[in-house]
């Protein structure tokens, strides 16, 4: 779910996992001229480890998905990690074992980086691969206190928690840290010079800044009005950047802002601003386009695509709905798109048409859908089943 330059990147990704499909375990297929027969439910998939979920009262589940293009990709959860190299026709068992993910990083087919605990343990490490997820080693010596990874290649990397970003130069073996504003509270690169900070000024309201010289001055670009700025996340791909604001959260609500550039932070429009009961009001103030959000709930992760294209996923725990809203034209206009059952979800769009999302089911199923028309609708792929009755 961000990379700089997004396209570039993920045109790079697209070639070399052609390249290097048949090198990576859990990836290999036999040529066929015959149409190929498709998969379906859990395509066989880890059948010990879902009788031993089973068993234990817990459910299989994603934590999170990458796809380099609209035909690989990966999708990771606890205790495993499974891939597909065609769309979703088939997909293969990458890694089982101790390392329950919680959030992954390809920069391409071969080389991965990854948080993860052991098990039900609560430390997190950073862990990495060099065969597609099939092994992985530890790096460093100790938890980390990252809360996500973002790798723009093989060695160049950041990691992030709300108040603080790190930088490394070689793999992740050592880190530095970036200079941020006092009180950022979610910050985001698209390279080691350009950045991104959302600012919280307590009583007053929320600061966007921008950094051009690696985090040594920051300026500012939106100022949005709110008496109790928590913390935020900004996304950036090419002139496009979109800052995500949250508001309160209470009765299972969350109150939210998203503000949308065209330009690279020059002017911004408020695409959203979704009130709840329980969260209170969005933050910001003025003309809005939308009152409410994908699935009228929760906001999850963005993926942008190019200098228009930007999805963001949504789900309603009470409503019992995810769905995905998008814009086409970096903010301008923006579209909520119908729902799937499900209660959580998460998204990655490789292009601004195909897509996948990650739900969790209404019976606690965990389903990867497909989308080639933008999210206008969806296909289940796979899907393990859950415990609920």
């Amino acid at each position: 779910m961000k990379r700089t330059p997004h396209w570039q990147r993920k045109a790079i990704a697209f070639l070399l996992a052609g390249l290097l499909l048949l090198a990576v375990p859990g990836f290999n297929r036999t040529a066929s001229a015959a149409a190929p027969v498709c998969g379906s439910g859990d395509h066989g998939l880890l059948p010990e480890l879902q009788v031993k979920n089973a068993a234990s009262g817990a459910t299989m589940a994603f934590s999170d998905i990458e796809f380099l293009n609209a035909d690989t990709g990966r999708a990771a959860g606890n205790g495993f990690m499974i891939g597909t190299s065609d769309g979703g026709c088939q997909f293969q068992k990458i890694y089982e074992g101790q390392w329950n993910f919680r959030d992954i990083d390809f920069p391409n087919n071969v080389h991965g980086w990854a948080l993860a605990s052991v098990q039900d343990g609560q430390q997190v490490y950073l862990i990495a691969t060099a065969d597609g997820g099939a092994t992985w080693k530890r790096l460093g010596s100790g938890a980390v206190t990252f809360e996500r990874i973002d790798f723009l290649d093989n060695t160049h990397g950041f990691g992030y928690n709300r108040a603080s970003t790190y930088y490394t130069a070689d793999g992740g073996v050592t880190w530095t840290r970036v200079a941020t504003p006092a009180n950022t509270r979610g910050a985001e690169f698209t390279s080691r010079q350009n950045g991104w900070a959302v600012v919280v000024q307590p009583g007053a309201s929320y600061k966007v800044m921008k950094t051009a010289n690696g985090g040594k001055s920051w300026s500012l670009s939106l100022t949005a009005s709110f008496a109790y700025p928590e913390f935020g996340r900004v996304y950036a791909s090419g002139k496009q950047v979109y800052a995500l604001l949250y508001g309160g959260t209470g009765m299972s609500q969350t109150s939210y802002s998203l503000y949308a550039s065209a330009n690279q932070g020059k002017t911004w429009t408020r695409v959203i601003a979704e009130s709840t009961a329980g969260g209170g009001p969005a933050p910001g103030s003025g003309a809005l386009q939308h009152d409410k959000g994908p699935a009228k709930g929760k906001p999850g992760n963005m993926q942008l695509v190019g200098d228009a294209s930007a999805f963001l996923v949504g789900y309603s725990p009470a409503g019992g709905e995810v769905a995905v809203g998008r814009s086409l034209n970096a903010g301008k206009t923006w579209t909520n798109l119908p729902p799937v059952p499900g209660y959580e979800g998460i998204i990655s769009f490789p292009d601004s048409t195909k897509g996948w999302m990650a739900v969790r089911g209404l019976n606690g199923e965990a389903i990867l859908y497909a989308t080639s028309d933008g999210g206008s609708s969806w296909q289940a792929k796979l899907t393990f089943k859950g415990n609920s009755r």
